[in-house]
This record gives C-alpha cells, sequence and structure tokens, in this order.
C-alpha cells in the first residue's frame, strides 16, 4: 500500500520537519518494497517514475490506466459470486481479520500513551522552572532545589525523545502494516472473483445439453488464472510474512531499547 500522510491528532504538524521526514522514510520504504518484489520490480510504470525526467508526457496516459482499470474492478466484482473459500485461503482471511483488529487496538493505545506522555511533558516543563525560582528565595535550599529542577529537566529531555520515537518510529510502522493487511484481503477478495467466474463458467457447460467431449478452452483459460492466482497470492503472503517477522521484530526490540533507554536515564538524574 501507498503509505497514508498520518498525523497523531494535536500532536505532530503536517507541515513540520518532523513530519516531512517522516514521511519521506516511509515513501522510501513504499519504494524498496516495490524494488524487492520479484514482479512489481518489472512494472513499467515503475520503471518511468523511476526514469523519466520530465513526467508530464505520461499524465494523459496514466489518467487512461486509471480509467481501465476502474472498468475492469466494476466488471470483476460483479457477475459471479463464490460458493466457498478454500480452506487454505479462509485460513489466510481469518487471519488478516484477528491481525487488523489486534493492530488496530495497538494502533489507538499507542496514540493515546503519546497523547498523554506530551500532556505530561507540558506539566513537567512548567513544574521544574518552580523549583529554581524557589531556590532564589531560599538561600540554605537552594542547592537542593536547583538539583530538583535540573533532575526534572533531564525528565523533560528523556520523555520527549521516548515520545518522537514512538511518534516518528513506532506508530508508523503500525499504520504501514494495518494498510498492508486491507491491501492483502483486496488481493483475496479479488482471487474470489476469479474463482467464482471459474465455477461459473463450469456450471454454464455443466447446464448444456450438447455432448461436448472436452472442456472449452475458455473454461480451461480460467482454470490456468485460477490456478496462477492461488500461487502468486500464496507465494506473496509467505513474502509478507517473512517482511512482517523482520519489521515487527526490529520495531519491538527498538522500541524496548529505547524505554530501557529512558527509564535508565531518569533513573540516574
Amino acid at each position: 500500500p501507498l503509505p497514508e500522510k498520518f498525523v497523531v491528532k494535536g500532536v505532530v504538524d503536517r507541515f513540520s520537519e518532523e513530519f516531512v521526514e517522516t514521511r519521506r522514510k516511509a515513501l522510501d520504504k513504499f519504494l524498496k518494497r516495490i524494488t524487492d518484489h520479484p514482479v512489481l520490480s518489472f512494472n513499467e510504470h515503475f520503471n518511468v517514475f523511476l526514469t523519466a525526467k520530465d513526467l508530464n508526457a505520461y499524465k494523459k496516459q496514466g489518467m487512461a490506466l486509471l480509467s481501465k482499470v476502474g472498468e475492469s474492478v466494476k466488471y470483476v466484482t460483479g457477475g459471479y459470486k463464490l460458493r466457498s473459500r478454500p480452506l487454505e485461503f479462509a485460513a489466510i482471511g481469518d487471519y488478516l481479520d484477528t491481525f487488523s483488529l489486534k493492530l488496530g487496538t495497538i494502533d489507538r493505545i499507542a496514540q493515546r500513551i503519546i497523547k498523554e506522555q506530551l500532556e505530561y511533558l507540558v506539566e513537567l516543563r512548567e513544574y521544574g522552572p518552580v523549583y529554581s525560582t524557589w531556590g532564589g528565595l531560599e538561600v540554605e535550599l537552594s542547592e537542593p532545589l536547583e538539583g530538583v529542577s535540573a533532575c526534572i529537566g533531564n525528565c523533560c529531555t528523556a520523555l520527549e525523545e521516548l515520545s518522537e520515537d514512538m511518534t516518528e518510529e513506532f506508530l508508523p510502522v503500525l499504520r504501514e502494516y494495518i494498510l498492508y493487511a486491507e491491501s492483502m484481503k483486496n488481493v483475496l477478495k479479488k482471487r474470489d472473483q476469479v474463482q467464482a467466474e471459474y465455477e461459473a463458467k463450469l456450471e454454464a457447460v455443466a447446464l448444456k445439453k450438447e455432448d461436448r467431449p472436452k472442456v472449452p478452452t475458455d473454461v480451461e483459460k480460467c482454470q490456468d488464472r485460477v490456478e496462477c492466482f492461488n500461487a502468486d497470492l500464496k507465494a506473496d503472503m509467505e513474502r509478507w510474512q517473512n517482511n512482517k517477522r523482520q519489521d515487527f521484530r526490529q520495531l519491538l526490540m527498538g522500541m524496548a531499547d529505547k524505554n530501557i533507554q529512558y527509564y535508565e536515564k531518569v533513573c540516574v538524574t
């Protein structure tokens, strides 16, 4: 999926340097995923995007392509109904539904945590200077009060770094995989439509009274499409699972390290 222009409400400004950099990283990862894909990497439009010095000549062609895609989607999604999904693809569908649900919950909780951290950060920043002011009034307590103020300042810095890491590193990966799961669901639906078309053609042949010694060519072609789609979908699912395991291992280990570093800084101060 193309990464969305995601922002945490009330936290990230879409025109800030931080948001632009987060968006740049997401788009860079998007291009790398296409480059690593055995089919998409050879796509004509992708190669034009990477190599063309002037894209204006391709804009009209691109609009025509989009209209054709829209027409084909309307055709594919109508007219045929699948009787039942094969067990292995039903299992994939169930997995994607559960995965999306779990990830959506984690995303909502993470956003709430970030919002609460930033609200706490605002209070800490107001709280620290109070001790400095107090230290100026109480000469005998000046040193410990300045120490508390410095400690609060260090806590502010550490919390700000942790919140930035969650906003710029953790949340974008969650959002990407929520969209990724939706993309996989859409591909699964397209596979179902191809199978439904094949079943409908088989049924139409069976209802005909003519004695046909062999299956018509269009039915055989449709069967080939189903088999190819099944093989491609399973290969893409396996590739997706491998990417997901690597990305989430790196994400969760990195986030654990960031939290450990945060609490080490806070405890030292």
